[in-house]
């Protein structure tokens, strides 16, 4: 519980205004998770309820959130963090445009695989932290987080898997040797 409540604090210092609100309570959240079955054809119905997203100082979380453990927060918030760090940077104007059209909207979404490639990678060093350095390593794990960049659930944002599994072994390569 410690790292996430000083995870916490740390965001509230450096992105004032940074909040945590339930996505299940935004008229807009539920827009975007009706939208997003309509988009993916049915293929992606876990928006309110399997991921957090994070548009300019919010993060928008599941309505179990507060039951995860604090560990798994902490690994999340990490990922989380780095989009708010990328909305501070490039303004939520510039963002919505880069994350959700170009240069596609689905299929072939350079800019939002890019922006995901980099929270990600945190979401694995965060993992490593938490869990020891072969947790990321293991095939489950890994399966995931490429099935994010492939898969519905981010509108098959980048089709290339062979580049996934570098970019992932890059990650990996940064976290020492195994254990």
């Amino acid at each position: 519980m410690d790292r996430y409540v000083a995870l916490v604090d740390a965001l509230r210092t450096e992105i004032p205004g940074f909040r945590i609100v339930r996505k299940d309570q935004s008229r807009m959240h539920r827009a975007i998770h009706r939208a997003l079955i309509v988009l993916t054809f049915g293929q992606m119905r876990g928006y309110l309820d399997d991921y957090q997203t994070t548009i300019g100082k919010t993060v928008y979380v599941t309505a179990d959130w507060d039951d995860w453990p604090a560990d798994e927060r902490y690994v999340t918030l990490r990922h989380e963090a780095v989009h708010l760090r990328q909305f501070r940077k490039l303004t939520l104007p510039v963002m919505a445009v880069l994350y959700l059209l170009v240069p596609l909207p689905m299929g072939l979404a350079y800019f939002r695989a890019r922006l995901e490639q980099e929270a990600y990678a945190e979401s694995i060093r965060a993992a490593a932290e938490v869990w020891g350095p072969d947790y990321p390593r293991g095939t489950s794990y890994r399966a995931h987080i490429i099935e994010q960049f492939m898969g519905p659930s981010y509108g098959w944002m980048w089709p290339f898997r062979t580049a996934l599994e570098r970019w992932y072994d890059r990650i990996l390569a940064t976290l020492g040797p195994r254990r």
